[in-house]
Order: C-alpha cells, then sequence, then structure tokens
C-alpha cells in the first residue's frame, strides 16, 4: 500500500461521483494499481460495465493512470487510487449551523470547528506530502467525568484559564509558525473506551 496522505473531496460533483457503494468498493480496490478487467475478475461483474464507473472516477480526478500491460492480446489500462482514503469535506453536505455568538458550550459550535479542522489539516497534510515533508501535529485525548451539568463549565473555565497562561508563554514570534489550537469535549460513546490522558 502506498503512504499517501488522505485526498479531501470539496466539491459535491466529485462526492456524488465517488459516493456510490459500487465505486467505494472499487476506491478501495484500487488502492494498489488495477484495471477493469482485474476490478470485474474481484467484483464479478461486466468488465465493460466497471470500465464506464472507472471512467467515471477518472474523470472525477478521484482515481489516475498508473501504467499499461499486455494482457491475452490487448492493452490493459492499469489505474490506482490517488489516495488510500478520502475525505468529503462537511461542507458539501450542508455545512453545520453555526452559533451566532462563540458558544463555547452548543454542540453546533462544536462540529463546525471540528469540520474545519478536517478540512484545512487534509489540506495542509496533502500539500506537506507534496512537497516531502511532514506535517507536525499534536493530539491530546483525555477521558473525564461529570456529574453535574454545572461541573462542565467550571472545568471548561479552569481549562481556559490553563491554556490562556501557557499560550502566553508560547506567543507567536514572527520567526516562528503559527498554531490553532482546538480543544473540544462531548458525551463519551457508552462501551468505548478512549484511555487516560495521552
Amino acid at each position: 500500500m502506498r503512504n499517501v496522505p488522505p485526498v479531501l473531496i470539496d466539491d459535491a460533483a466529485k462526492a456524488r461521483q465517488a459516493m456510490t457503494p459500487l465505486r467505494l468498493k472499487m476506491l478501495a480496490l484500487l488502492r494498489e494499481p488495477g484495471s477493469a478487467a482485474t476490478l470485474a475478475a474481484t467484483l464479478e461483474l461486466p468488465r465493460q460495465k466497471l470500465g464506464y464507473h472507472l471512467h467515471a472516477l477518472e474523470k472525477a480526478g478521484l482515481v489516475m493512470p498508473a501504467g499499461e500491460r499486455q494482457r491475452r492480446g490487448f492493452t490493459e489500462r492499469l489505474f490506482v487510487a490517488k489516495a488510500g482514503s478520502f475525505i468529503v469535506d462537511p461542507a458539501i453536505l450542508g455545512g453545520s449551523p453555526v452559533a451566532e455568538k462563540q458558544d463555547r458550550f452548543a454542540a453546533e459550535y462544536l462540529v463546525a470547528r471540528a469540520a474545519e479542522t478536517v478540512r484545512e489539516v487534509t489540506r495542509m497534510q496533502a500539500a506537506a506530502a507534496e512537497e516531502g515533508t511532514r506535517l507536525l501535529t499534536f493530539t491530546i485525548e483525555a477521558d473525564i467525568g461529570f456529574t453535574a451539568p454545572q461541573d462542565v463549565e467550571r472545568f471548561a473555565e479552569q481549562l481556559a484559564a490553563m491554556v490562556a497562561s501557557l499560550a502566553e508563554e508560547f506567543q507567536a514570534k514572527e520567526e516562528g509558525r503559527r498554531y490553532r489550537l482546538l480543544i473540544g469535549a462531548h458525551p463519551a460513546i457508552k462501551g468505548r473506551a478512549t484511555g487516560r490522558v495521552n
């Protein structure tokens, strides 16, 4: 499997091209080079049908040519998916309602900021890969618990004060690279362990 970053699909037409069950299967199989004939053998479908869908994926920019090979007296065109995974920009699916004010307790605001983070980080990751560099990021996760709704506000206030204090120490300098810190929390899904602080 090639080590390539995810590709952000930020165009509704492209998303429609990719998000059919058959084409999703094809994209998964084309993580390694393949042809309409190899897809037909794996999916047990007519080669002509898969050739049509392969052409549509190429036109949408989701697969690219990966060479040719001779097979049983004809030249077979190979294709490969442009990435190992694709991320659909939440904005093209209708976007997220954003609270008018930056209400840190509004789920809509958290969803909008998370969607923006997905979009920005995916684009920067692709740009870094093109330059042959690594995008330096970090993630902090923790399990926390609250017994009363007011505990959420108290925790958020204390955390905001700590982050503000730490941010003062790491003020963005002219010569340094600016970073965006996003901290959010939501109720955990039952039965899904997330681990301690890491």
